[in-house]
């Protein structure tokens, strides 16, 4: 399975809150570089943010949902 980067986020907490969304709505989610980022000052930054990733096929829904206003579905 492809997975491609719908967010970037440069703390854990913005790219937790996409990641918290998406799966609410029944996306698969794969957060890379998270790790990483709570561990070496300033590594989120030099690899290009924690990537929140979604399989290919989910990749425009995701992007609309994260773009969308409206509250995750029930």
């Amino acid at each position: 399975m492809e997975f491609v980067t719908v967010h970037s986020a440069f703390n854990p907490a913005a790219a937790e809150l996409v990641r918290s969304r998406l799966e609410a709505n029944g996306f698969i989610v794969h957060v890379k570089n998270e790790t990483a980022a709570l561990s070496l000052d300033g590594y989120a930054m030099a690899a290009g943010g924690i990537l929140v990733q979604v399989p290919a096929d989910q990749a425009d829904d995701a992007r609309a949902l994260i773009e969308s206003q409206d509250p995750p579905r029930q």
